[in-house]
């Protein structure tokens, strides 16, 4: 079922969430810039097709191909995803690694996952969310150890201290 209208206030509100977590810590660029490729054909088509407004339409795109070009479009763009820096091991070109993100943009995930699941979450939202979230995640390759250190000490923060407290370290 296509949903442009709900799609586009989903992806508005996510937008405007990090914009003003990014804002707080002095990032204002990548609070402006934050997920553009979002609005772009390749990747809205398919969120309005898929859309449901409890989560990501990329994952009816997957179950539909097997794969989501859209995801492939928008980690291909946005640099707060540790996707984007994967690269070929120098000691195994046979072998995808994680490279380490500049700290901004690991600062820039962190108000991304807040925001995400204060979307896709609504009134259910806790500062415990993002880490739960992130848990289903741990132990992939693709994430440089520097950068999966920052991100969990980042994200235990918010879930122990609360949100301003986590931000405030951030400054």
């Amino acid at each position: 079922m296509w949903n442009w209208l709900g799609h586009l206030r989903t992806i508005h509100h996510h937008k405007m969430l990090v914009m003003r977590g990014c804002f707080a810590l002095g990032l204002y660029r990548q609070g402006l810039f934050h997920d553009l490729s979002k609005y772009s054909p390749t990747e809205f088509l398919v969120g309005a097709k898929y859309y449901t407004g409890s989560h990501s339409p990329n994952d009816g795109e997957r179950r539909d191909r097997g794969y989501s070009l859209s995801w492939l479009h928008h980690k291909g763009r946005n640099k707060h995803h540790f996707e984007y820096w994967c690269d070929y091991d120098l000691e195994n070109v046979h072998r995808m690694i994680g490279c380490r993100m500049p700290y901004r943009y690991v600062a820039e995930m962190f108000c991304d996952r807040i925001a995400a699941s204060k979307n896709y979450q609504g009134e259910k939202y806790t500062d415990a969310s993002p880490y739960i979230y992130y848990e289903k995640m741990i132990g992939t390759p693709l994430i440089h150890e520097k950068t999966r250190e920052e991100l969990e000490f980042l994200l235990r923060l918010l879930r122990d201290k609360g949100e301003k407290e986590a931000l405030s370290y951030l400054r």
